[in-house]
């Protein structure tokens, strides 16, 4: 990232940059900004966008051994081209490109033993855009709350983490939607979250757990029928009941092995800022019986993807496990 920092300030250029992960926003924001900085006053003539599985590898070609028209660079930019993935010709073509050329690739996903991402990597910048981590979120949250004149307390900044979907663009459009919703009042609250916020699936099927194992039946199943009435379908459900529960019992493992938080995250590959309440919730159980749940979870797609049982009645046979119905 510290390389890519200073191409974009400094304007001296690599013939290939790499932006890829699961951080969309960051992939954009980084993507602009190279471009901006390579292209400078420059038009659009200089400037070629590729995008999907279905490119022509030729036209890039052609495209990169083109002279820019009074400008010092020509830029390609190619997204979620699956060339990271796959083989192809590309690798032997851009080798030899033009130096005038800079080729700006935005993946979600990428294999290193791939020929383009060795070539890329060598001959010019690869970056991965990971989450971040839960302290420059918060402070992410922070510098946008005070833009909007808005506050919110540590507390609640942590309730709408686990509320909502973590990427930066969709903290961006709840945090827009909460600004106006609270227009007047210069705190946000947990209240404010609940009315406003598109609560993710996952947060929903937490809570729903959440509320089983201390025994508030009603909530937990408003919880999920609440998700039914939103058409998510039984087996969705299930699958996000049985990954809710590996997880409780790997954080009981990792605990007894006294795995760090951090070690915990790595190993979990669970969002650092979730670390705390994943933990809290294993608490209310016992090994065995996260061990017991998962059995019956497993056991019931395992009826359903054989026509044994009914999606909706399985889930619910999984709800009496818990002692809901």
């Amino acid at each position: 990232m510290r390389r890519l920092k200073e191409d974009i300030n400094n304007k001296t250029f690599h013939k290939f940059y790499l932006l890829y992960g699961e951080e969309d926003y960051l992939k954009k924001m980084y993507k602009n900004s190279l471009k901006k900085s390579v292209l400078s006053d420059s038009d659009d003539m200089n400037y070629s966008y590729f995008e999907g599985k279905n490119i022509d590898i030729l036209q890039i070609k052609e495209i990169a051994d083109t002279l820019p028209f009074f400008s010092d660079y020509r830029v390609i930019v190619i997204e979620d081209s699956g060339l990271f993935k796959s083989a192809s010709n590309l690798p032997d073509y851009l080798s030899s490109m033009l130096t005038s050329t800079v080729v700006i690739f935005s993946e979600k996903e990428i294999d290193k033993r791939n020929k383009l991402y060795k070539l890329v990597n060598k001959e010019g910048i690869a970056v991965e855009m990971k989450q971040l981590d839960v302290s420059d979120t918060k402070h992410f949250i922070t510098s946008m709350l005070e833009k909007n004149n808005k506050q919110m307390r540590g507390s609640t900044i942590d309730y709408f983490l686990q509320q909502i979907d973590t990427s930066l663009s969709n903290i961006i459009n709840e945090i827009d939607k909460l600004t106006a919703y609270t227009y007047g009042c210069s705190e946000i609250t947990t209240d404010d979250i609940d009315a406003v916020c598109c609560v993710q699936v996952t947060g929903r099927i937490f809570q729903m757990i959440d509320y089983a194992a201390m025994g508030k039946k009603a909530k937990a199943l408003k919880l999920y029928y609440d998700l039914l009435e939103l058409r998510e379908s039984p087996m969705s459900i299930l699958y996000l009941i049985t990954r809710q529960f590996n997880i409780l019992l790997r954080i009981k493992i990792s605990e007894n092995e006294k795995l760090s938080k951090s070690e915990i995250v790595s190993k979990l590959q669970i969002p650092s800022f979730t670390v705390d309440k994943y933990i809290n919730q294993a608490k209310r159980f016992e090994s065995q019986q996260l061990r017991d749940m998962l059995d019956e979870c497993i056991e019931t797609e395992y009826q359903f993807k054989r026509g044994m049982i009914d999606g909706q009645i399985g889930v619910e046979l999984i709800l009496v496990q818990l002692g809901l119905v």
